[in-house]
């Protein structure tokens, strides 16, 4: 593709002098001519009769519209008339129209008329634009257009520039995208033309950072090509690079002293049972932290058995990490000797900073780290735990688990329900890790590092915002080809809606860009915050699918009902059973049971016809996952059921056969139990529910997609 760039700039440098934030339709014209993007034949009229010469040399019919830099909302001024056949009529509408945007506005300025090319009936409207995300920066939206855009709210986003691929997943990625392949005999739109104006829209905002917002709406799509009917852009002053941005080098670098570090400084320990201080220093001490423990206090001589320092500046040899205990207002002068002493990570305990307006203090800080070097973890914070060091650098409970899993919170207390929930079900962590302020170091600095850590299979992610949204996409596109991300979004507004100037504006709320662009990026988003738990303790049990054909087995007709709704929810495959399989299955259940799928083997049946047919699941290779409903009864108790399930997967994996395998347990108290036991041997087992272990399947399963690693 090429532009012309200069032509852009002509117009943009033209219209920031004259100190305008919104450009003229015919300024647009220009712009969109330049970027290739399609539009009717139009020209701008300042006379009646100038309006009537361009109408017929057009052709009939055509559309009248305000030219204002004042009027953004052209139809809200009674400034467009449309299907004008003769040139009476545009003489007529060319006075109302002016007539209309001086009432409307009696100091706006008016330009003139312009006189556009009526588009034919047919064609799908739909919208085609570009906001500026506070997060994200630049990205690209599409969805359903005309009049209704805003009441459908059908649309979807990704980073601009955009790629061909990612424009074309955008026209697959709306609700009602059924209605661009063609309905009721209709032909398919050109999707080929379609992508390729989204590209061209996100390349135009991309190169010119100072255009805010673009609203290409209605743009007509039919079988031969796509018309943008009208075009609005807005423009302002570029966002600064506020942010220092760290070479992955850098990043892994500081984080792998962070996580793994071989002396620890505890600024502010101290022997009092109650301070946050002695709090670090016995979980340090008690976890069994097997490098130096170096407590840091002008007033004591030895704190727990340990010589204390004056300063951080005369403990002796290197030090990796700093962790502070002391009030906000002595820490710029203690980060200070952090630095002069040359350690690179400063983990900042205390509250006092930007959470209760102490924005210059904060800002003080993040100054004197970046000056010496340090990498800053917090403030506000209870600190971080790395279970492989045995370090537990926190004045929370100490937790040992070791296993796969990495979780960070943005917020204290989120993290002690994450520690509660580890505690609970034995999840085995590699470490848990609260971000608080987020001064500096921040969700796309530990999952740059959790990405490479051999420890780490699955990263779980509590988030309230992100400070750089594309850092944080560009990790996350790094590591999901390795393991999977679960992100929890908390604040799901649109208040920054309001304000918009656009309808791409007014639809690109908050909530909607994060969960596109996250998606995007290959990301599993959670719903809440137990279902970002489950999904961090079970994808890293579960095997990789290897197809979409999943089988439901269950001993209740009700449950397998709740389980084939469940899958449809979380967009999965129910396997259609042909007809040598349906055979095989029947020659296991009863003649009152069903097979297809789910296969129903009815609730009174013996542990031999739930084997059975789980045995014939795993083996046939046409079947990629196993959904299993246990129903309690006598005949086939829990744990009967748990142990023969566990014993047939087990079985299976160890030759060689591994697919995901989940269960859903339904019956007295036993069955928790039971699904303990299974969990503890790799099947996801959950009591009382149908809904989330076909959640955390569709979880893996959306993995398994992002990753590659399933088509």
């Amino acid at each position: 593709m090429t532009y012309d760039n200069d032509a852009v700039r002509a117009v943009l440098d033209a219209a920031r002098a004259e100190g305008r934030t919104a450009l003229t339709a015919p300024e647009g014209k220009r712009i969109t001519d330049a970027y290739g993007i399609p539009t009717p034949a139009e020209g701008l009229a300042e006379t009646v009769d100038e309006a009537v010469s361009l109408a017929d040399r057009i052709g009939f019919p055509v559309v009248l519209k305000i030219v204002s830099p004042d009027i953004l909302h052209k139809t809200d001024a009674g400034g467009v008339r449309v299907g004008l056949g003769s040139c009476a009529e545009v003489r007529g509408a060319f006075t109302a129209i002016v007539d209309n945007a001086r009432s409307y506005d009696p100091k706006a300025r008016i330009q003139g008329v312009q006189v556009q090319q009526m588009i034919p009936d047919g064609g799908q409207e739909v919208i085609v634009g570009a906001v500026t995300d506070p997060t994200f920066g630049k990205v690209v939206a599409f969805g359903l257009g005309g009049v209704l855009v805003e009441v459908l709210g059908d649309i979807t986003f990704r980073l601009a520039p955009a790629t061909e691929d990612d424009a074309l997943s955008m026209l697959d990625g709306i609700r009602a995208a059924e209605v661009l392949r063609g309905v009721r005999g209709g032909p398919a739109v050109d999707r080929v033309a379609l992508a390729d104006l989204i590209v061209r829209v996100s390349r135009l905002v991309a190169d010119f950072p100072e255009i805010t917002e673009v609203d290409l709406n209605p743009v007509f799509a039919t079988a031969s090509g796509v018309l943008a009917a009208d075009v609005r852009l807005l423009i302002g002053d570029p966002a600064p690079q506020e942010r220092r941005r760290y070479s992955r080098e850098e990043i892994l670098g500081a984080m792998r002293r962070l996580m793994q570090p071989r002396s620890v400084a505890v600024v502010g320990a101290s022997n009092e049972q109650g301070k946050i201080g002695n709090s670090v220093m016995r979980n340090l001490i008690d976890g069994g932290f097997p490098g130096e423990i170096h407590p840091v206090n002008p007033k004591a001589d030895d704190i727990l058995g340990r010589k204390a320092y004056k300063s951080v500046t005369d403990v002796p040899g290197e030090v990796d990490v700093a962790v502070f205990a002391i009030p906000a207002k002595f820490v710029p002068a203690a980060l200070e000797e952090v630095g002069r002493k040359g350690i690179p990570n400063a983990v900042l305990i205390p509250s006092g900073f930007a959470e209760t307006g102490e924005h210059e203090l904060q800002r003080r800080i993040v100054e004197i780290a970046e000056e010496h070097g340090v990498r800053v973890l917090g403030p506000n914070i209870y600190g971080y735990y790395s279970t492989w060091q045995d370090l537990c650098a926190t004045f929370c409970t100490p937790y040992d688990v070791k296993g796969p899993v990495a979780l960070t919170s943005q917020s204290g207390g989120i993290g002690m329900a994450i520690l509660g929930f580890a505690r609970t079900t034995r999840t085995g962590v590699s470490a848990i890790v609260g971000l608080g302020n987020k001064s500096d170091v921040d969700e796309d600095d530990l999952l740059t590092w959790f990405g490479e850590d051999d420890r780490t299979q699955c990263i779980a992610m509590h988030l309230e915002d992100l400070k750089d949204g594309r850092a944080f996409v560009e990790a996350a596109r790094a590591t999901v080809p390795r393991k999977p991300v679960v992100v929890l979004k908390a604040g799901r507004t649109a208040a920054g809606a309001k304000a918009a100037g656009s309808h791409t504006g007014a639809l690109a709320g908050d909530d909607a860009v994060y969960d596109d662009i996250l998606r995007q990026a290959g990301v599993i988003r959670a719903p809440g915050l137990n279902e970002m738990l489950e999904y961090a303790r079970a994808l890293p049990v579960l095997p990789t699918p290897q197809g979409d054909n999943v089988v439901i087995i269950t001993g209740a007709g009700g449950s397998g009902v709740l389980l084939s709704d469940a899958i449809v929810d979380n967009g999965l495959s129910l396997m259609e059973i042909p007809d040598d399989l349906d055979a095989a299955f029947r020659r296991f259940i009863p003649p009152f049971g069903a097979a297809g799928n789910p296969v129903d083997i009815t609730g009174g049946e013996p542990p031999s016809t739930y084997e059975a047919t789980i045995r014939l699941g795993l083996e046939d290779p046409r079947i990629h996952s196993l959904v299993l409903g246990y129903w309690h009864t006598i005949v086939t108790p829990p744990m009967v059921f748990a142990e023969l399930t566990a014993r047939v997967v087990e079985e299976f994996r160890a030759r060689g056969i591994a697919k995901p395998v989940v269960a859903s347990l339904a019956g007295d108290t036993e069955v928790e139990e039971a699904c303990a036991y299974l969990f503890e041997r790799g099947v996801v087992a959950y009591p009382y529910t149908t809904e989330k272990p076909v959640a955390v399947l569709g979880a893996k399963y959306r993995w398994a997609r992002s990753a590659g690693l399933l088509t």
